[in-house]
C-alpha cells in the first residue's frame, strides 16, 4: 500500500511540476513572439519586399525538448485506446515555436526572413526505442536590403 502512495505522490509531483514548467515556457514563448512581431517570416522561396538586397545569409534555430514521465504514461495510456496524444501535441508545438524563436533572435538585424523549413525528429532513449526528446530544427534565409 506504501507504495501506491509513493507512487501516486510521485506521478502527482510531475503532472503538477511538468504543468507549471509547460506554462511558464509558453508564457516565455508569447512574449518573445510578441516582441519579435515587426520581423516578417514566410515559407515562400520570394522576397516580400522589393528593394535591392545587400546580402543574405542562412539561418538556424534548434531546440531539443524532453518527453517528461507523466506525459510518457498519458501517451502509452492513449496507444492503449487509441486518439490524439494530446501530451505529445503540446510538445511538439513548444519546440516547433521555440525553434522559430531561436531562428529570429539569431538574426535581429535582418529586414525579413523567408524560405522558412521545419524539420523535426525524436531521439531514442534506451534501446526499447521509447521517446526520450523532441528535436527540432528551424532554418531559413535571412534578407539583408540595402540602406
Amino acid at each position: 500500500m506504501d507504495n501506491l502512495i509513493i507512487l501516486a505522490v510521485l506521478i502527482s509531483c510531475g503532472y503538477f511540476f511538468g504543468r507549471h514548467a509547460e506554462k511558464k515556457h509558453y508564457r516565455s514563448i508569447v512574449e518573445r513572439e510578441n516582441a519579435l512581431i515587426s520581423l516578417p517570416i514566410t515559407s515562400s522561396r520570394h522576397v516580400m519586399i522589393l528593394r535591392e538586397i545587400d546580402s543574405s545569409r542562412l539561418v538556424l534555430g534548434g531546440v531539443v525538448i524532453s518527453v517528461d514521465y507523466f506525459k510518457r504514461i498519458l501517451a502509452g495510456l492513449r496507444n492503449i485506446f487509441g486518439g490524439n496524444v494530446r501530451s505529445y501535441e503540446t510538445l511538439l508545438d513548444r519546440a516547433r515555436r521555440e525553434a522559430v524563436l531561436r531562428l529570429r533572435e539569431s538574426c535581429l538585424d535582418a529586414d525579413e526572413i523567408i524560405n522558412l523549413r521545419i524539420e523535426t525528429s525524436s531521439i531514442s532513449k534506451g534501446g526499447d526505442s521509447k521517446i526520450g526528446c523532441v528535436e527540432v530544427l528551424a532554418y531559413a534565409t535571412a534578407i539583408y536590403y540595402k540602406k
